[in-house]
């Protein structure tokens, strides 16, 4: 697995760099391209808390995975084994869909408001692929987000599939 390493407010020494080669290489055993596949890290200081985000695209899912800790070491140690635990857990529904169609990039159109108070902070291009209901629930599950835009195979439309407050999930489809 290759690795982009970026600082915020903090040095990416050789050590730091050496320590998230040999951690995240664990999960090298989950994927059969490994050498193909490209981890970002993000690692953060807030105050005393190191923050180490960690994101690693497939082309047929998404792991996403974001840790706090006092010490970095042990914020490494931490996301690993979170980002394992997601990878076993969801084990047999990722290898049965990572085979599946190829990516379509899409864009969300965004308006401009003339109020100051309103600012679009951040923009986001997404690569979006068909995929089933089921597999959009554990693309959810893996980003550790809230909603997730995906086009469904099924109905032939752009849907939006969500965590209710209740732990289940609901479905925006798109006409």
């Amino acid at each position: 697995m290759k690795l982009n390493v970026r600082g915020d407010k903090v040095e990416i020494t050789q050590a730091i760099q050496d320590y998230l080669t040999n951690k995240l290489s664990k999960l090298n055993k989950y994927f059969a391209n490994s050498d193909e596949i490209t981890a970002k890290v993000v690692i953060r200081v807030r105050g005393h808390v190191q923050i180490v985000e960690v994101t690693i695209n497939t082309g047929s899912f998404v792991l996403r995975c974001e840790q706090e800790h006092e010490d970095l070491y042990a914020a490494i140690d931490l996301i690993v084994d979170k980002l394992e635990r997601q990878v076993r857990k969801n084990k047999t529904r990722i290898l049965s869909k990572q085979s599946k169609e190829s990516v379509v990039s899409f864009e969300f159109p965004v308006e401009d408001f003339e109020e100051e108070e309103l600012k679009i902070i951040r923009r986001k291009k997404v690569d979006m692929k068909p995929m089933s209901e089921e597999e959009a629930m554990l693309q959810l599950d893996l980003l550790g987000h809230d909603f997730f835009v995906f086009y469904n195979i099924e109905t032939d439309s752009t849907c939006i599939i969500y965590k209710r407050k209740d732990g289940n999930y609901g479905l925006i489809d798109t006409k």
